[in-house]
């Protein structure tokens, strides 16, 4: 499949809630949008990728998770919904949107989220830990919050400086011409 190009910070697509997916409407182009996705997503070693980070205003998420001594747990969800959180972590967070730059963030450390699979089928996801983390990372980006707007006001005033010294160097990086692994 093909490496897309990653959406970064500043970038209208990622500031805006994306269109629910009609799934009869997309049926046919879903599974190369998918492997392109993962393919996008695996080639920069991140563990979640929403549809809108590569510009595409669907409510779609890809997520990769890697468990000490377990294989990789691939997910797809279309029209993700969070329907129960508890707990709380404050752990730090990375972008594919911002690279390079990391955050500690509080999030739910358990989440509940209803969805579609990639074959159209409902599917519910208990969460917890890193994998909680994802799914709420990439909801937020389907409803065009990204992981600095989570941050207390005095936080994201001091990243300012740094998120103005990125954003020229974030504009020419293009991970659709990197070569796959």
């Amino acid at each position: 499949m093909a490496i897309r190009r990653i959406c970064k910070y500043g970038e209208r697509i990622l500031e805006k809630k994306t269109r629910k997916v009609d799934f009869s409407e997309i049926k046919k182009d879903l599974p190369v949008l998918i492997a392109d996705m993962f393919d996008t997503m695996d080639a920069v070693g991140g563990a979640g990728l929403a549809a809108n980070q590569i510009g595409v205003d669907l409510r779609l998420a890809v997520i990769k998770i890697q468990r000490e001594g377990e294989e990789p747990l691939s997910i797809v969800i279309i029209n993700p919904e969070i329907v129960e959180r508890s707990g709380s972590m404050n752990e730090e967070e990375g972008c594919l949107s911002f690279p390079g730059l990391f955050a500690k963030v509080k999030r739910a450390a358990k989440v509940k989220v209803r969805a579609l699979n990639e074959k159209g089928l409902p599917i519910e996801i208990n969460a917890e830990g890193l994998f909680a983390r994802a799914l709420q990372h990439e909801l937020d980006h389907l409803d065009g919050i990204v992981f600095i707007d989570r941050l207390p006001l005095m936080s994201r005033l001091k990243l300012k400086p740094a998120l103005m010294k990125l954003k020229p160097r974030w504009k020419k990086l293009d991970e659709s011409k990197m070569r796959p692994l």
